[in-house]
């Protein structure tokens, strides 16, 4: 029989396998992709990469360095040995057909990180992982933290919810983010792939630069410009542009978009407003892709979610207890007494690495009782709520939720 040890142990490979899969895949495709490094420098990048791929998947199960190259190219679950679930690694591409890294692969790499760091934090025994990226906290955590040590819930609050509104701007401004100065040191430099001749356009749902990349098509030079957050593109933060050939600024035209939704999704679904305009790279930052992608991306839901029932009528607090949970609703008739929901709001490419993550974590530890998902993740609920349901928690899709709440307030979300 397996014992419950034996089981932790393997878990925790098949975790670190996938990890090391995904990390050497991903780097070894940026430096791939990457404009301006020297041939010698992507070879080193690659046969480092190629290196750790060895030591992910043993002495006993080789791959050349030719048909590492290869491999770049297609299922990124090939790179895996056998006997490893490659769960949601199974079809996805590390470099989509414009030649660059897709948003899909950093966002596992930065899901199953923060799953192996959690992991680690709850095995002693897992310290023998000695990747010089698993040994410092990721941004986002690291940004939590310098936060939580302030010990005041309106500092807390105030610096949180700058980090969602406004990833991304002029230094200027952002000099003026109610922000700890080391946690404003995590706003730097335009990305290099989301520039265009020193020019970059915020995306209109999350204000982070968006992706840039030129096509051709039919003979002639044409930049596509999309959020690096899927759903927010899916949503309409794609467009297209004319390259220009002098230092003016690049305009912008939509591309067909999404009908905006109906009944209660329409609540919470974001308003793109106008097209965006340039912005100069020059004197402007942005958060760091972790802090972005796993505090901006999240939060925008949690905000709106808190926005929306505030709205309403109903008692919201945010991050309660410096962060003990997202939210804290209370609902009930007048004059009744009101019952308290505590939400955790989770924004994961992968639900099974969330999954895996809410399972290792024996639920919500800081006493969530409800999981609440993006209404674009509604498709993982059955998923989730079959883990959750081990640890008394509940699941729904935002506006699922906000109607729920509002009906037990006695007042419409619609």
């Amino acid at each position: 029989m397996t014992s419950s040890t034996e089981n932790s142990t393997q878990e925790l490979g098949d975790v670190r396998v996938r990890y090391l899969v995904t990390r050497a895949a991903l780097r070894a495709a940026k430096a791939v992709t990457e404009p301006g490094l020297e041939p010698q420098q992507r070879l080193a990048t690659l046969m480092e990469c190629h290196g750790t791929l060895h030591a992910a998947r043993g002495p006993g199960i080789p791959l050349s360095f030719g048909e590492f190259r290869h491999a770049l190219g297609g299922n990124l679950a090939a790179l895996l040995p056998d006997g490893v679930d490659p769960l949601d690694l199974e079809g996805m591409l590390v470099v989509d057909r414009d030649g660059q890294v897709t948003e899909d692969a950093f966002d596992l790499d930065l899901e199953q990180q923060m799953l192996l760091h959690t992991l680690r934090k709850l095995d002693t025994t897992a310290g023998v992982v000695s990747d010089r990226e698993l040994q410092s906290e990721i941004d986002q955590e690291t940004a939590f933290t310098l936060l939580y040590k302030q010990g005041d819930q309106a500092v807390y609050e105030a610096g949180r919810s700058d980090l969602i509104r406004s990833p991304s701007g002029a230094v200027d401004d952002l000099c003026e983010l109610r922000l700890p100065p080391l946690v404003a040191d995590f706003y730097r430099e335009i990305p290099y792939n989301s520039q265009f001749e020193g020019w970059w356009f915020p995306c209109p749902v999350c204000r982070w630069p968006m992706r840039i990349v030129l096509r051709k098509n039919s003979g002639a030079l044409v930049g596509a410009v999309r959020c690096w957050h899927a759903p927010h593109a899916d949503m309409g933060a794609s467009y297209l542009f004319r390259p220009t050939m002098n230092t003016s600024a690049p305009e912008l035209l939509t591309e067909p978009s999404p009908a905006r939704p109906s009944g209660r999704e329409a609540v919470l679904y974001p308003d793109l407003g106008d097209i965006p305009l340039a912005v100069p790279v020059a004197g402007h930052k942005a958060v760091s892709r972790g802090i972005w992608r796993y505090t901006t991306v999240p939060g925008l839901p949690e905000l709106s979610l808190y926005d929306r029932l505030v709205d309403r009528g109903l008692k919201v607090k945010l991050w309660p207890g410096l962060d003990a949970y997202d939210l804290l609703v209370e609902a009930g008739p007048k004059r009744a007494k009101k019952v308290p929901f505590k939400v955790d709001v989770k924004d994961y490419t992968s639900a099974a690495t969330l999954a895996k993550l809410i399972h290792a974590q024996d639920g919500d530890r800081g006493g969530a009782e409800w999981l609440v998902v993006p209404d674009y993740r509604a498709r993982q609920v059955p998923l989730l709520s079959g883990v959750c349901e081990k640890y008394s928690m509940r699941v729904a899709a935002a506006s699922e939720f906000g109607e729920m709440v509002c009906e037990k307030a006695g007042v419409s979300w619609t």
